[in-house]
């Protein structure tokens, strides 16, 4: 039985392949550069990438602070050489401490976890622009949704191959991919402090999210049918939501003022 978030893979895979091959080629760049984080959404991304681009298409950056995971570390790296391609490996932590201690370092996690975002922003970009590549952002629909990213930080990117799946999609593509299941399954976090998980910022689990937001923003559905067909309160779809609506600033061009009678084209509305 067809269950509401299911793809046809062979499709969707080649679709995304195309989508790839006409942005490096449209930009005339050389490839791209993706940062790999040992989770589903870095590996996935660049598995399509080498897929669509070839292996020498496509660079690696590890950018670990003190708060990765040696496994996440070390499942990227196992990764990278099955597939051939280049690695780099740029520990952030001295300039994430320089950032900070500059501006006036504060005891809270979240500002302090945003400068390891846009850190990473900044390398990715270094390296892109010294060798001729496109920044292949790694956010998947469930995150882009809900604002559940740094902006100018991992928000950051030329293309975006899987932002237009949910998380449970992007785990089903990667079984579909042939990725380690303990890679394709592991639990989500962006790792900015330790013990960060994802699910703990998020209204729910990832497997009841996604089809709350199916619901909501594909059936146009009202929360309180939303929550009933995801089987969560409808607590839950109010609060996701509400938390589409607070970081829609994060998915917009940044807001100006149009010249005076003029007929410019407002960028917010593409």
């Amino acid at each position: 039985m067809t269950k509401p978030l299911d793809l046809d893979m062979e499709s969707e895979e080649k679709r995304i392949l195309r989508f790839v091959r006409r942005a490096v080629t449209e930009a005339r760049a050389r490839g791209v550069v993706v940062g790999l984080s040992g989770g589903v959404d870095s590996a996935v991304t660049c598995a399509l990438c080498v897929k669509a681009l070839g292996s020498v298409g496509v660079l690696g950056a590890l950018l670990p602070s003190l708060s990765t995971p040696r496994k996440d570390t070390e499942d990227a790296l196992r990764m990278a050489e099955a597939w051939r391609i280049e690695t780099v490996t740029i520990p952030i932590t001295g300039a994430v401490e320089a950032v900070t201690s500059a501006a006036g370092s504060v005891d809270a996690k979240i500002p302090k976890g945003n400068v390891q975002a846009r850190v990473r922003m900044t390398l990715l970009y270094y390296l892109a622009n010294s060798r001729g590549l496109l920044v292949a952002g790694t956010g998947d629909r469930s995150e882009e949704e809900l604002g559940f990213f740094t902006k100018f930080g991992d928000g950051g990117a030329d293309l975006l191959p899987i932002a237009h799946l949910y998380k449970t999609q992007v785990r089903a593509l990667a079984e579909h991919l042939g990725l380690p299941d303990a890679v394709a399954h592991k639990p989500s976090s962006p790792h900015l402090w330790p013990g960060h998980t994802a699910e703990e910022e998020l209204p729910a689990p990832y497997d009841r999210l996604d089809l709350v937001l199916h619901y909501l923003l594909d059936l146009k559905a009202t929360p309180a049918v939303a929550a009933k067909r995801a089987g969560v309160s409808e607590a839950v779809a109010k609060a996701a939501l509400e938390m589409r609506r607070r970081s829609s600033h994060k998915r917009a061009a940044p807001l100006s003022l149009q010249p005076s009678g003029g007929t410019t084209r407002d960028v917010t509305k593409d």
